[in-house]
């Protein structure tokens, strides 16, 4: 349970899902944790169980990943609360799918701003100090729309594509220094924005059912099974993985036929 004790994490979109998951895992294992979250009275509340659970340092800064002075300003904060980020964590992301000729522009750009540019801002504000260190760990979670396709979910695996891209030209950018730059692959798992999915369709107990079927393993993912892969990354285990990703979706993505 000190996998990752000394070390400072700091987690993007970690107030609810898989960020949260991630945090508390990262609690967990000796880390103090920064969760960094748009929806700041979210992430205070998770913060504190964290803490009463955990015993760590747990910290709760409001963070708009679009905005690269927001993202700054969070990782200056945890540096003065807690020290230097030894673990980036960029979970914050949102769905946006829409018929590609009727998509707005705002759209398009407001699903990039989350999801590839907050990718980004993240890794700016952090790799400077990594480098002087020479030691750090960024753990990118993109997603098996990464390199899958599902109909009608446009514009989201776009930015995805973006996301793998990204690891690995930082990987290979980095690595000289001794910071490891890898994504993480979610296929389906079980969160609110799942359950949310589910209850918006006409008969959500049928799409929860359908789902379910995906993958191989006939069940989908828990956040805490994204979380100790997290923890895999971060820690000192994994020194040698690096501009890679990990997918994490029971098999599905291997499936060629149902």
């Amino acid at each position: 349970m000190n996998r990752l004790t000394g070390k400072v994490a700091l987690v993007t979109g970690a107030g609810r899902g898989i960020g949260a998951a991630i945090a508390r895992a990262f609690a967990a294992e000796g880390a103090a944790v920064v969760l960094a979250e748009l929806d700041i009275a979210t992430a205070q509340v998770t913060a504190r169980e964290i803490a009463e659970a955990t015993g760590a340092k747990v910290l709760a800064v409001q963070t708009d990943v679009t905005q690269s002075a927001s993202v700054q300003a969070a990782v200056s904060e945890a540096q003065e609360a807690l020290g230097p980020v030894d673990v980036l964590v960029n979970n914050a992301g949102i769905n946006v799918f829409a018929d590609p000729l009727t998509m707005t522009d705002d759209d398009w750009r407001r699903c990039f701003a989350v999801d590839l540019d907050g990718v980004w801002n993240g890794c700016r504000a952090v790799l400077p100090g990594m480098v002087e260190r020479r030691a750090g760990s960024i753990i990118n979670i993109a997603s098996t729309h990464a390199f899958q396709i599902i109909p009608g979910c446009f514009p989201y695996p776009v930015a995805k594509h973006g996301v793998i891209g990204l690891t690995r030209a930082l990987g290979i950018e980095y690595a000289p220094k001794n910071v490891r730059v890898n994504a993480i692959a979610p296929g389906y798992i079980e969160t609110q924005l799942t359950h949310d999915w589910w209850n918006a369709q006409p008969d959500p107990e049928a799409a929860r059912k359908a789902t379910l079927a995906l993958p191989p393993m006939k069940r989908i993912g828990k956040p805490e099974e994204v979380a100790m892969t997290a923890v895999f990354l971060a820690s000192d285990e994994a020194p040698f993985i690096n501009a890679s990703c990990i997918t994490i979706d029971g098999g599905r993505t291997a499936l060629h036929h149902e």
